[in-house]
């Protein structure tokens, strides 16, 4: 059926005029075989730009740079390939516990309660932070030390070393445990 037309023979000359010696489009869709774009991890560039924004502005203080005291640790068993993975901070970290400020007795006890707990979970990478030692006598780094002992000495234990500095730097760690 076909609509009747309310437009004069004036307003239809008029259109025609106004139109004049156009093409009708063939089709009126994008090609779908157009590659998108490459998502940018913008805030990824950002970090990296405000790191050397950071790095090049003021003096840098000596004290607070790192002497090689890192802390490793790897059982027998254990693929390099996971220990680098450990050592790049590739890991979900499920839990942390916090170290610093305690004495050695009190230390030992929240981080026996703490892998205890870490069991029950069945969490498989964890942070403990210990500190740098900057707080003892003779400025040396106490727990760390101890922790790096009694790390060693438990079965759970697969892995373990320095964080990035992101995460505490040598005043903290990584540790890799048995799955449960």
């Amino acid at each position: 059926m076909e609509k009747s037309s309310t437009l004069s023979d004036a307003d239809i000359a008029l259109f025609r005029k106004t139109v004049g010696n156009t093409v009708p489009i063939e089709h009126n869709s994008i090609d779908p075989d157009t590659p998108k774009p490459a998502a940018r991890p913008l805030q990824t560039e950002a970090d990296h730009h405000a790191v050397i924004n950071e790095m090049q502005a003021g003096e840098v203080d000596q004290s607070l740079l790192e002497m090689g005291d890192e802390l490793l640790y790897c059982r027998a068993g254990i693929q390099k390939q996971t220990l680098k993975k450990l050592r790049r901070g590739q890991f979900n970290i499920e839990a942390e516990l916090d170290l610093h400020g305690m004495t050695v007795v009190v230390a030992r006890n929240a981080l026996s309660d703490f892998l205890k707990k870490c069991s029950l979970r069945s969490q498989r990478c964890v942070r403990i932070i210990h500190g740098k030692g900057l707080g003892s006598k003779n400025r040396q780094p106490v727990i760390k030390n101890k922790l790096n002992h009694w790390l060693r000495q438990r079965d759970d234990v697969l892995a373990f070393c320095s964080a990035r500095q992101i995460d505490g730097g040598t005043g903290a760690i990584y540790l890799l445990l048995k799955r449960v």
